[in-house]
């Protein structure tokens, strides 16, 4: 029996493991490795960290680990997790521990839009996150795609890192006839066209081309994508969703079974940024800390 098992190996499950290490506690990390950003060349908006690639940022972690003799970070895929009681049985690949607690870190995954080429520029120069990236194509000719209901408000605040924008909705509509008037008013180009292929050469793109046959000059931009829970491990367990797809918390982090504590991107209801998975990390395992010493006591 351990004190608590971590399962995701992001920047929340790795600021959990560092604060549950300091407290003396027995943890351990699975990690499969398989990072949403693992796209992207650098990772920024993380005050001393700005700027950081995110395998760069990963070493650091766990080099920070390595230093409290009570984290132990597997390297493999967890396949299920299960309350006995009050305590939690988890069984990865090749190994199953016992454990009195559980945070699970396990994050998201994009569903991108269907257009081509669009796998080939994501992370390079077509980003979900405009806080994230939006510095690095600041004041250029960018594309804005997007096929959800968020179009017109995701729009809007792209334009504050650039005013050349096309809003590309690969023949959905999606904006009234008033957004529409609006977006143009200020300079925006609104395409409702279906795109037939993004272009460029070596994840840089130069253009976007549509079946009607036009095609604008891009240098890059910002596209909305579905996001989906990464692992199905919190259902198995039953916690309760909430109304953006993400699992429910407490002011502490813990979801609704008593616990199970989530941290990072699976709640959806903040930016997905490093700074803010690695917050949620620690403070769901402070309130982990203090549950296990209560016990204890």
């Amino acid at each position: 029996m351990i004190d608590a098992v971590i399962i995701g190996g992001g920047p929340g499950g790795l600021s959990a493991a560092l604060v549950l290490g300091r407290a003396k506690r027995e943890v351990i990390l699975f990690d499969e490795d398989q990072p949403r950003n693992q796209v992207t060349a650098h990772s920024h908006g993380f005050i001393t960290q700005d700027g950081v690639s995110p395998v760069t940022f990963k070493e650091n972690a766990l080099a920070d680990l390595k230093k409290y003799p009570g984290i132990q970070v597997e390297n493999q895929r967890v396949t299920s997790v299960k309350k006995e009681g009050n305590v939690f049985v988890v069984e990865a690949e090749d190994k199953m521990v016992k454990a009195r607690k559980v945070l699970l870190a396990t994050g998201l995954k994009d569903g991108l839009p269907e257009v081509k080429g669009v796998h080939s520029f994501y992370g390079k120069s077509l980003f979900p996150c405009p806080f994230c990236d939006g510095w690095e194509l600041r004041d250029q000719p960018l594309l804005v795609l997007a096929e959800s209901d968020h179009a017109y408000m995701f729009t809007k605040i792209i334009s504050n890192w650039s005013k050349d924008l096309v809003l590309a909705t690969n023949g959905k509509n999606l904006l009234t006839a008033e957004q529409e008037r609006e977006l143009i008013s200020r300079g925006i180009r609104v395409m409702d066209e279906k795109v037939e292929s993004l272009i460029g050469e070596e994840g840089k793109l130069t253009s976007i081309r549509f079946e009607t046959g036009v095609e604008l000059e891009r240098v890059g931009g910002f596209v909305t994508s579905q996001l989906q829970q990464a692992s199905s491990l919190a259902d198995q367990l039953d916690c309760k969703k909430n109304d953006q797809g993400g699992y429910e918390v407490d002011e502490s982090g813990q979801s609704s079974v008593e616990g199970v504590y989530v941290a990072g991107d699976m709640t959806m209801n903040q930016a997905q940024q490093i700074v803010l998975a690695a917050a949620n990390g620690s403070m769901a395992a402070s309130r982990m800390v203090a549950v296990l010493a209560f016990e204890d006591f």
